[in-house]
């Protein structure tokens, strides 16, 4: 019996778990999430996190080009110093280039508010140096739910425009994903939201998330959603 107990517990505990990580993952907070009344009814807001990649930010760019779609790109500064010419793109192109992390590192941007803004800042320097101008959008790497009220706080304090979302790809959960697949989540986490801040991936491993784009914003557009970018 006690054998019996220990194992059901031990099944308990291992779900919980499980259900913790997908809740971390597939997180639809409302704390950044803040879209104004003057919006349209029906909207949806793009955004890409974790670039710039040579390989698959660059196909994103020019499927939304070629759809007429604004995007917001959370970057990664220590994947874009290499790659300044993709976010003189972005802007150039008139998207948001927007700070995600400069490390991305969790145990070292989260081990206090000073180690939060100075990696801001340092991400957003190099925003400037390439656009001409600082960023005021920000996103938290993991999502809002990985810092305490002081981190959020200390970001919004800095000036900062703090960004969620209620939709995924779930191109950071599915291993080696189908366009499909990505295609199928993109509507099924939409599903019920009138107002929606989808997330993607534009790192060198999602090039799926760049095949599924363009049926992405085909749904969206036939069922009467505007694009936003913050």
């Amino acid at each position: 019996m006690n054998r019996k107990i220990t194992a059901i517990c031990a099944a308990l505990i291992l779900l919980s778990a499980l259900a913790m990580q997908f809740a971390v993952r597939s997180m639809k907070s409302t704390f950044c999430i803040a879209i104004a009344d003057d919006h349209p009814q029906k909207c949806i807001y793009l955004t890409f996190d974790d670039g710039p990649s040579d390989r698959v930010t660059p196909v994103i760019l020019d499927i939304l080009k070629d759809e007429g779609v604004k995007a917001t790109f959370f970057i990664v500064g220590e994947r874009a110093k290499t790659r300044k010419y993709i976010l003189k793109r972005q802007f150039d192109e008139g998207h948001t280039v927007a700070v995600h992390s400069y490390s991305h590192v969790y145990d070292d941007i989260y081990r206090s508010k000073k180690a939060l803004i100075d990696d801001i800042i340092k991400c957003n320097k190099l925003i400037y140096d390439v656009t001409g101008t600082f960023s005021t959008v920000y996103r938290f790497p993991g999502g809002s739910v990985m810092a305490g009220e002081n981190l959020k706080n200390a970001v919004t304090e800095k000036g900062f425009y703090c960004v969620d979302w209620n939709a995924s790809f779930r191109d950071a959960e599915f291993i080696d994903p189908t366009p499909e697949q990505l295609f199928s989540a993109a509507r099924e986490t939409a599903a019920g939201h009138d107002r929606v801040v989808m997330l993607a991936h534009d790192t060198t491993d999602k090039s799926a998330t760049a095949a599924a784009l363009r049926d992405v914003i085909e749904h969206f557009k036939k069922n009467g959603y505007e694009f936003r970018q913050f």
